[in-house]
């Protein structure tokens, strides 16, 4: 998106149905399936993959919308699928009856609420009748999402989002019992830091207090720590570790943050602002991000020892940049380095009731 927060966002009602659909997500674990309730995201996170992925496929999509450049102008717009409840429920009723042996194995027979966007958020519109609309069918069509999915499947939710507004809900996920895990994205408890990689976002402290909230409810959380920025390291790390561990997730996943996708020099100019200056060392090329992103995920097993939280702790390693020839080569130990790797990518997150762990 455009760094002028004031600019005006562009919202309205699409004319693609909200369905639920297979994800292409590898050693994620986090779901079989995602339900997107929109298009599009006011959160405007600067480091967003989506921006790279999804957004360029619904270029045509989204122009006739007046969203010209659908990654220049991410945070901007955010446009509401419509609900035609026949066409949810042939999505629905094809999951349910999808065979395990077509399933990506990590999933969980989970649908991901959202995978492109935030299912929670606050939609903006200088019509405020047109404003209290459209917030009024995104909540009214995430709810009826959920409650279709917990009477007419088996299928596991698992709710990801950056705002506090999921309390709202806390009625409806406890209904779900082991079937639902709520989580949030907490790359920082540094509030500058957070100002600076998610603008738009609620502060650090009320997304941690969400999934304590949530804990205290008797609703099973997880957290994503990702993305790490360079600025946490080690014991920002440790810090997240130790504040998280009252929520009890059941898992805890990390992943440093993506620095290929050429926003070293907006983060930068953005940091100066605040009056923090960043290390644009990782920034510099691919090998000097590879040997910055191991580093944090080194020191993410260190610091989740030290917290206590080593057996819940899900690394996200990348599975490009960090098994090409040159880095595998510049490794102590090339084989074990792989093998390294390759036991996060194929481990399955922990799931309530399917799972045994001292809690």
């Amino acid at each position: 998106m455009n760094d002028q927060q004031e600019a005006p966002m562009i919202s309205a009602m699409h004319d693609s149905p909200a369905t639920i659909e297979p994800n292409h997500f590898k050693y994620k674990s986090l779901s079989s399936w995602a339900l997107n309730l929109f298009m599009g995201c006011v959160h405007g996170c600067r480091f967003c993959y989506v921006t790279d992925t999804s957004t360029r496929r619904q270029k045509g999509l989204l122009k006739p919308f007046g969203v010209n450049d659908p990654v220049q102008d991410w945070g901007s717009y955010v446009l509401v699928r419509p609900w035609i409840r026949t066409k949810f429920m042939a999505s629905l009723l094809e999951a349910e009856q999808t065979h395990p042996g077509f399933l990506n194995a990590d999933g969980n027979r989970a649908i991901i609420l959202c995978s492109t966007t935030d299912p929670y958020q606050l939609i903006r519109n200088t019509d405020r009748a047109k404003q209290e609309q459209l917030n009024t069918h995104a909540r009214w069509m995430l709810r009826e999402a959920l409650e279709l999915i917990r009477d007419h499947s088996t299928l596991n939710v698992r709710i990801l989002t950056r705002s506090p507004l999921a309390r709202e809900d806390f009625d409806l996920f406890k209904t779900f019992g082991n079937r639902l895990l709520l989580g949030t994205s907490l790359p920082t408890l540094d509030p500058v830091l957070g100002r600076l990689y998610e603008p738009r976002v609620p502060a650090p402290a009320q997304r941690l207090k969400l999934l304590t909230d949530a804990h205290a409810a008797g609703i099973n959380t997880f957290v994503a720590v990702a993305p790490v920025f360079p600025e946490v390291g080690y014991k920002g790390m440790l810090r997240i570790f130790n504040e998280v561990k009252k929520a009890q997730p059941w898992t805890i996943f990390m992943e440093p943050v993506n620095l290929r996708l050429g926003i070293a020099e907006r983060i930068q100019r953005e940091a100066r602002k605040l009056g923090r200056e960043i290390d644009m060392t990782p920034y510099t090329d691919t090998a000097a991000w590879a040997h910055y992103a191991i580093g944090a995920l080194r020191d993410a097993e260190r610091a989740a020892a030290e917290a206590g939280v080593a057996d819940r702790l899900h690394l996200w390693p990348d599975h490009t940049d960090l098994r090409t020839a040159k880095v595998v080569k510049a490794q102590e130990d090339p084989k074990a380095y792989l093998a390294w790797l390759q036991g996060y990518w194929d481990r399955i997150s922990e799931w309530p009731g399917t799972t045994t762990r001292n809690r």
